[in-house]
């Protein structure tokens, strides 16, 4: 016969092989899988700490019940929430600049958007040169590097 906390021990080690398999993936399941690997092995410790079978089972039941219909969406919408704040390069595309370093048709040169100034280059189809003075709008950013019109 099968000893009381056999069950018990089977669901902690089933939970922790859900929380390993989710870390081999990369995350695919969006952490699913781990989570509910957690509530399974907590199901199974509450489970060893009562040393009965059914508690184990009915606890990781309810854990992963809860975790399904409350903590899920929760996560979930912090975890895919859009910050509510533009970077500073999110913010300074469409603003207008003043060139303080020529900017070539292929060489870089350096614009003043705002208080900060920046390294900019000129977009493909952008024709001539910028001399210093000119005014340019900023149509993209390429790592630190914004590309005017």
């Amino acid at each position: 016969m099968v000893g009381e906390n056999f069950w018990n021990w089977i669901l902690i080690g089933v939970g922790g092989m859900m929380i390993v398999a989710e870390l081999l993936m990369g995350a695919v399941t969006g952490f699913d899988l781990a989570l509910m690997g957690v509530a399974v092995a907590a199901g199974g410790s509450v489970g060893l700490y009562f040393t009965s079978t059914k508690i184990g089972l009915l606890a990781a039941g309810i854990l992963a019940v809860l975790y399904v219909l409350v903590v899920r969406r929760r996560l979930r919408e912090r975890l895919l929430s859009k910050p509510t704040q533009p970077t500073n390069v999110d913010a300074i595309i469409g603003s207008v600049g003043v060139v303080v370093q020529r900017i070539a048709i292929h060489g870089a040169g350096r614009v003043k958007v705002g208080d900060e100034e920046w390294r900019a280059s000129l977009a493909a189809d952008a024709g001539e040169v910028r001399e210093i003075g000119q005014t340019v709008r900023v149509e993209a950013a390429s790592g630190v590097t914004l590309v005017v019109r």
